[in-house]
């Protein structure tokens, strides 16, 4: 005890009289270390998560019911739907019938029999506008035009990469359709029906499912395809803030719903790949964040190094005195626990109280999501221990190898 009590004294004296710009740049050091552990990793992790977030928020909310698949439309979707109403729990819910088709613009234009028609193949949506404002908020992707209203008959909201000015690859496997803009008249073909509707808006978001879809009333899409047994295919469900998606889909599988449909909560359905993904992106984080971890090692090792031929007389004369070389060492773990210490508070004040909530209030714009910050506590804490061992023992080396000098040639500064 007395030589950690004498480490501590030397460590609290040698700081002290250090110049402040070397404090200031070694504490620098740490804490760039610690945001390059932390926040390389919650960036790479983040921009999955804000993908997967997008799908939740904006596509299958907090559960989703769909098709089985063997069947092709969810049977007794009215008696599922009066479950939904007397579920206390639930918040708003959106009832989705869905049909593949074809949309073709330009054709009443002439064209030569080897041009090719400007169609493409899309997924056609026909939801309650409303509803489905109040649990995905559809209504704030509009790029173009108007957002739907109920008695919107003929009018439609299109995908943005069913057109060639949004959609961001140029392939031939992709067809979308050129020259138009709200208020353009298209032909859309369900089966054996076709539909000459008008585009009252165009509809750009993170999520692929509604950048790929055409969207018109319910009503209408039941009407062209002759759903008049109103039978859905997917419905949205929104809870109230803080009730557990898992309690309310183990609750709605026990009132029987599971026997015609999949109910699922946002974790359920997302795609192994997509959680295959969020786990190599940690896995690249932590690789990037071991070099500058390594590198702030070498930094301290270095900074003791010096710090320590520079004052080898010192510590040969405190050794001549009776101190022993132990409590010398100490003192050098003590500055170098200091430095890590004091880096990776600021560093964990920089994360939790600057960075977390800008990136959260204004996302990172990446292509294909809204990339956020993700930084566990548990984890961060993990790193930061990682950061002060590796750091305690970068310090301790170069004062073990002067110390351990002989005691006279370190006051008389030979070899």
């Amino acid at each position: 005890m007395l030589n950690y009590r004498i480490g501590l004294f030397l460590a609290k004296r040698q700081i002290r009289r250090s110049s402040l710009w070397t404090n200031v740049l070694i504490i620098s050091v740490m804490v760039l270390t610690f945001l390059n552990l932390v926040v390389v990793s919650g960036i790479l992790v983040g921009l999955i998560q804000g993908a997967v977030d997008a799908v939740r928020l904006h596509y299958t909310s907090d559960i989703i019911i769909s098709v089985p698949n063997n069947k092709t439309y969810i049977e007794n979707s009215p008696a599922v739907i009066a479950v939904l109403n007397q579920e206390p729990r639930i918040q708003s819910f959106s009832a989705r019938y869905l049909s593949g088709g074809t949309i073709e613009a330009n054709y009443k234009e002439q064209r030569k029999d080897t041009d090719k028609a400007n169609t493409a193949s899309a997924g056609v949506a026909g939801i309650d506008p409303q509803a489905e404002d109040r649990v995905t908020g559809l209504s704030k992707f509009i790029v173009e035009g108007d957002y739907l209203a109920p008695g919107d008959y003929d009018q439609v909201l299109i995908g943005a990469y069913l057109t060639k000015k949004y959609l961001p690859i140029d392939s031939p496997g992709f067809a979308a359709l050129d020259n138009i803009a709200p208020g353009t008249k298209i032909r859309l073909t369900l089966g054996n029906i076709q539909r000459e509707v008008t585009i009252k808006g165009i509809i750009k978001s993170k999520v692929d499912e509604i950048n790929m879809r055409v969207f018109m009333t319910d009503a209408q899409l039941r009407s062209l395809t002759g759903r008049s047994d109103y039978n859905v295919n997917e419905i949205a469900i929104r809870l109230k803030p803080g009730v557990d998606p898992n309690t309310v889909r183990d609750a709605l599988i026990g009132q029987g719903i599971s026997r015609v449909a999949k109910v699922q909560t946002y974790a359920d359905a997302e795609p192994k790949f997509i959680k295959d993904m969020i786990d190599t992106f940690a896995l690249l984080g932590n690789l990037i964040s071991s070099i500058g971890l390594v590198v702030a090692s070498i930094t301290i090792f270095i900074v003791i190094f010096i710090n320590a031929i520079t004052r080898r007389k010192f510590i040969g004369i405190l050794k001549g005195i009776g101190i022993s070389g132990e409590a010398i060492e100490i003192s050098y773990i003590f500055q170098s626990f200091f430095y890590a210490l004091t880096g990776s508070i600021i560093g964990i004040i920089t994360v939790y109280a600057v960075l977390e909530p800008l990136i959260t209030a204004h996302p990172i714009n990446f292509p294909f999501s809204d990339g956020i910050l993700v930084a566990p506590l548990l984890s961060t804490l993990m790193r930061m221990s990682l950061l002060i061992i590796a750091t305690i023992f970068a310090g301790y080396i170069p004062a073990r190898m002067i110390v351990r000098k002989n005691t006279l040639d370190s006051i008389l500064g030979r070899n």
